[in-house]
């Protein structure tokens, strides 16, 4: 067998003998490549490799533990097969829709070596062959059209040094014209759904000679700084923020960038919409998300008004019969529950949330409603179910994620099928983005009771926008603040301290008699050591708590020393280390093997998964969302595959999926959003300043349930509570919401 080297890596050719892994919706292969009557283990994004096919390879050869000698490929070259043994056991191998191994067989003793070219070019010949219609013969010499296309395309965009996976996405949003589509924009690659990062696309453009200032890539800048800041949360930017932003940049004049705004604007791809005269650009679909919230919610409001019916009388009886005594600011939430048709019921730990909560069900429910509770995440929605009693899903779930032929995302459920449902509620609401609420308020009817439960002083969405903050902030609906902590909870000093947090107040670091502890460690090994012999041994020990389900490292930050990355490293070595036998798959960042702790990072609404009902049943289901945490319980090395279990639903990831995935022992606080631990461990000590500050404090301490740790510099801590920086976030919800809402004596905040 001959290799060539060529810039670091070899190059082989060779015919596909076998397949051993195939997945079709990444492109990732795992084959048998016979090269000079050698036989070569392949792994790699190929895409639809098939039997038969004759493919020069490059890459590199490496050694694996248990597996052996494997080619792992980074760039390919596809050739159809020229021999009519090649052909024949290409066409055999089920590659062409409407050919099996007998009509193949036919075919090549027919056409010999010419098989494939009457097959795409002289169609009519086909019908030669005894069970060929006109009609087949057209459909196999189409089919053979649209998989050379595709191929092409694989083959085009690995010598673009771009991965299969876009190609698979590409092909099925565009169909067979995306390569020639691709070669005169490249940029399209970046557009939603396909999302090939801007500066691989810039690479493409700069080799295809496309000139630095094209309108393709203006556009496909603007679109990209927009998205790259809505990932930071803003819906929409500030006209003259964008300009400068973008053309530094792209590196062109604010001029050419205003002529492609406005063109962008006139084909309504991008919108514009003014705050107080100053100008914002958002993208198409997050003007579309505020806008429709906005409108619908004032909808609501008005087909929902106050009956003005006094419920004093029917709360009375629901505290006699359940034996409790509401506070008046939670008869008042009560009341506005079951009186109006929208409520945001705010408030921090120990107030009585979930008291009042449950009152609001009950009621809902003695009056014959259908309810229906959700949260944002599997957590949160195990949580509030096991607060109230009462089922909660996920709201995607609630929404049942589904897909169109074109491969793009939507909700079952909308206006044309909406939820079964007289009351929503929805739980940790801070953390619903704009988009998320759009779909939400698109499934429930206009006349269904909406209860927005959350706390407005934690961390807002990880997506873009602010949609609790803006509500409230908006006072245009209907609003009531708990604030009044409860005796019970006046005995915990997690619920007491966040409380101070949230005021701005010191906490006394001395006290550690209860449920909140601080240690002080000045020193990056000191702390590292602390925070793995609390999770490894102490709290175990003294608690009985797991490593893995109950207890929860957390920090401001990804980077330094007492950061995820870091500490996710150092703990998986002293929880989980390598060892003989145990198999592993490695990724850019991290190394992941059996009984590994991971997370979800990014929304993928394809993953299926199945959860064990019984002994003989199972649910099945799709979807596997950001922040969601699971237990690796397998690895394949040879077919890079991971099998893991989010608390129940189990999941076969694949090497491309792996990289939405990151090690889980210690998540930063934006992470753990909408999640209660039995135990948060939280590391407070070095980074930027910009990442301290309240809410964030505030936000970690709520996720502890039975114990909170903090290991650092107290310094830092009071830096933190001292520190009422808020992130600020460019929205449009707010503003709209008060053109849309018209002014009312009894709307507002309580």
């Amino acid at each position: 067998m001959t290799r060539e080297i060529r810039h670091d890596y070899e190059t082989i050719t060779g015919e596909v003998d076998s397949i051993v892994f195939k997945s079709e919706d990444t492109g990732f292969c795992v084959f048998m490549l016979n090269s000079n009557n050698n036989l070569v283990t392949v792994v790699g994004e190929l895409g639809d490799v098939e039997e038969g096919e004759e493919l020069t390879l490059t890459g590199e050869f490496t050694d694996h533990a248990k597996y052996g000698e494997q080619f792992k490929t980074v760039m390919f070259e596809r050739t159809l097969p020229q021999s009519s043994d090649s052909i024949l056991k290409y066409l055999s191998s089920g590659a062409i829709s409407g050919i099996g191994p007998v009509i193949a067989k036919k075919l090549v003793k027919a056409f010999g070596e010419q098989t494939l070219d009457v097959i795409e070019n002289e169609p009519e010949k086909l019908t030669a062959i005894e069970g060929i219609t006109k009609r087949k013969a057209k459909k196999i010499s189409d089919d053979f059209r649209s998989t050379f296309a595709v191929r092409s395309l694989m083959s085009y965009l690995s010598q673009m040094g771009v991965a299969v996976s876009y190609g698979v996405k590409a092909w099925k949003r565009w169909g067979d014209p995306v390569l020639d589509m691709i070669k005169k924009n490249p940029y399209l690659l970046c557009s939603y759904g396909v999302d090939l990062p801007f500066s691989k696309a810039d690479e493409m453009a700069a080799d295809m000679q496309m000139p630095h200032d094209s309108k393709h890539r203006i556009k496909a800048g603007i679109e990209f700084v927009l998205g790259e800041n809505a990932a930071s949360g803003h819906t929409c930017l500030p006209l003259d923020r964008l300009t400068k932003l973008a053309a530094g940049f792209l590196g062109v004049t604010d001029q050419q960038l205003s002529e492609v705004i406005e063109h962008e604007l006139e084909d309504e791809n991008l919108f514009k919409y003014y705050k107080k005269d100053r100008p914002f650009i958002m993208l198409r679909e997050y003007y579309k998300a505020e806008d429709y919230i906005a409108r619908r919610l004032c909808v609501m409001r008005q087909l929902t008004y106050d009956n003005k019916i006094d419920f004093s009388a029917v709360i009375d009886l629901e505290e006699e019969n359940n034996n409790i005594k509401y506070e008046s600011i939670q008869r008042k939430a009560i009341n506005l529950a079951l009186s109006k048709g929208f409520l945001v019921l705010t408030g921090g730990p120990g107030t009585g949330k979930t008291t009042t909560l449950n009152a609001i069900i009950s009621l809902y429910q003695q009056q014959g409603m259908n309810v229906m509770i959700c949260a944002p995440t599997g957590r949160a929605a195990k949580r509030i179910s096991d607060l109230t009693g009462f089922e909660a899903k996920t709201i995607h779930r609630l929404l049942e994620v589904e897909f169109t032929a074109g491969d793009t995302l939507r909700f079952k459920h909308d206006e044309n099928d909406p939820l079964d449902c007289d009351a929503l509620i929805i739980d940790e609401m801070s953390m619903v983005d704009s988009l998320l609420f759009e779909a939400v308020l698109r499934a429930v009817s206009v006349t269904c009771k909406l209860v927005l439960v959350g706390d407005s002083d934690q961390l807002p969405s990880v997506g873009a926008g602010n949609v609790l903050k803006d509500i409230i902030d908006s006072g245009a609906l209907s609003v009531v603040k708990l604030k009044e902590i409860f005796r019970q909870s006046q005995s915990s000093d997690i619920v007491m301290n966040a409380h101070k947090i949230v005021n701005g107040q010191p906490i006394d670091y001395t006290v550690k008699d209860k449920d909140f502890f601080f240690f002080q460690r000045l020193e990056y090994p000191a702390l590292q050591e602390l925070v793995v012999s609390l999770c490894k041994k102490r709290l175990p020990d003294a608690y009985g708590l797991s490593p893995m389900t109950d207890i929860q490292v957390i920090s401001p930050t990804r980077q330094g020393p007492s950061g995820t990355v870091e500490l996710n490293k150092i703990m998986q070595r002293e929880l989980n280390p390598k060892m003989a036998g145990k198999s592993e798959i490695k990724t850019p960042v991290y190394t992941y093997r059996a009984g590994d702790k991971v997370m979800q990072t990014k929304n993928d609404y394809e993953i299926p998964w199945k959860k064990q009902i019984d002994d003989e049943s199972f649910e099945k289901g799709a979807g596997i969302f950001n922040g969601d945490i699971g237990i690796i319980q397998s690895v394949n090395s040879i077919l890079k595959t991971a099998v893991i279990d989010f608390e129940g639903r189990v999941a076969v990831y694949t090497l491309p999926m792996l990289e939405n995935l990151e090690l889980a022992y210690a998540i930063t606080v934006h992470k753990s959003q909408g999640s209660e631990f039995e135990a948060v461990i939280m590391t407070v000590f070095g980074g930027y300043d910009r990442l301290y500050y309240r809410n964030l404090l505030y936000t970690a301490v709520t996720r502890a349930k039975k114990l909170m740790i903090i290991v650092g510099s107290s310094k830092r801590v009071d830096y933190m509570i001292t520190n009422d920086r808020r992130n600020l976030r460019y929205t449009a919800l707010k503003n709209m919401l008060i053109e849309n809402v018209a002014e009312d004596d009894e709307v507002g905040s309580v």
